[in-house]
């Protein structure tokens, strides 16, 4: 495994500028999530790190190693894409080994190695099938399989899941995430999907219109989000933001705890709560709303609300029966985000 930096990292195509300085330092083990919305530079990102796309500014370093100019052969890196780009005519012990055997790797070395990583993959049973004859989940494991067989310092994952149905997105996040628990490989994945980076990421990397929100581990991102875009990225359903100057929020929140530059009040969803008895009474305030429907998700129900015209989003502890009419939603002083002018976060 290696560590991986980023130092001022920039991408321009002609006069557009995708990638803005990056600097970013991934630890040897780390599992890293490039997280983001569509067209905000993450797979970008990594393939310049995978040497598939040319640098416009910057460095990056793998382990000691500035790599700008190096070939991607020669970085000992292995790439998971979208799509699987398994050879057809193939079977799965030949796609596996293939790099091998380009790399004149002997014959029988080369089928221990394959075994070995078969064996990781719960491959075994498949290693004479083709493409054709494998479901969608055995194919990207058959992919991960390619991948991994030349021990390499870092795995880079691009979109891998996008493909794959919900059940079996949940699967593969399973596997992959024990993958990385045995073989303790750095790895650097990107997804514009915040359950994959919530459920995978030792940190989840947060980038913008090209640049790094925040930087921080799945918790940290989501009690303590450093700008409102992160806040509303993550998070389902989206925080509820009250603006201040349009909205006198001290009426529901003492003004002593509302710090003076604050110009937005952020409630996620999962803050409320119908039973006032859970939040300690130092920290409790509410709000008086009126429920227009309520969606039933097992253990939980979403409930839309409004505030008037403030339409507010709840999430509470499933409802025995449906909630109509006016009623009261508690929420965690505590857990109340306060947002400056440049949708930063305030100091509490």
């Amino acid at each position: 495994m290696a560590s991986v930096t980023f130092k001022n990292l920039a991408k321009s195509y002609d006069e557009i500028q995708v990638v803005k300085g990056i600097d970013l330092e991934v630890n040897h083990g780390e599992f890293i999530v490039l997280l983001g919305p569509s067209g905000c530079g993450k797979s970008t990102t990594l393939r310049m790190l995978a040497g598939l796309e040319d640098i416009s500014g910057g460095e990056i370093y793998i382990d000691d190693l500035l790599v700008n100019d190096l070939h991607p052969i020669e970085r000992n890196i292995a790439m998971v894409f979208q799509s699987y780009a398994l050879y057809p005519h193939m079977t799965v012990e030949e796609n596996i080994g293939f790099s091998l055997e380009n790399m004149k790797v002997e014959k029988k070395q080369r089928a221990e190695m394959v075994k070995k990583v078969a064996e990781v993959l719960e491959l075994t049973p498949l290693l004479q099938r083709k493409p054709k004859d494998l479901s969608g989940g055995q194919r990207q494991r058959v992919a991960m399989g390619r991948a991994m067989v030349r021990t390499p310092k870092v795995f880079l994952f691009d979109e891998p899941l996008s493909n794959l149905d919900a059940k079996l997105r949940g699967q593969m996040r399973k596997e992959i995430r024990a993958l990385h628990e045995r073989v303790k490989t750095t790895v650097i994945y990107v997804t514009h999907d915040q359950v994959e980076a919530m459920t995978l990421a030792d940190r989840i990397v947060i980038i913008n219109n090209g640049v790094i929100e925040q930087v921080g581990t799945p918790k940290e991102i989501f009690e303590a989000p450093k700008t409102q875009f992160v806040a509303k990225f993550i998070g389902t359903p989206e925080i509820n933001l009250f603006d201040h100057g349009t909205m006198d929020m001290s009426q529901y929140i003492p003004s002593e705890f509302i710090p003076s530059e604050t110009k937005s009040i952020g409630i996620r969803p999962q803050s409320f709560t119908l039973i006032k008895e859970e939040i300690e009474d130092a920290h409790r305030c509410s709000i008086d709303v009126t429920v227009h429907s309520a969606e039933h998700l097992g253990s939980v129900s979403h409930l839309e609300c409004y505030l008037g015209s403030k339409r507010v989003n709840a999430e509470v502890k499933n409802l025995e029966q449906d909630l109509q009419g006016d009623v009261t939603l508690y929420f965690d002083l505590r857990k109340t985000l306060y947002f400056d002018s440049n949708n930063v976060t305030t100091l509490r």
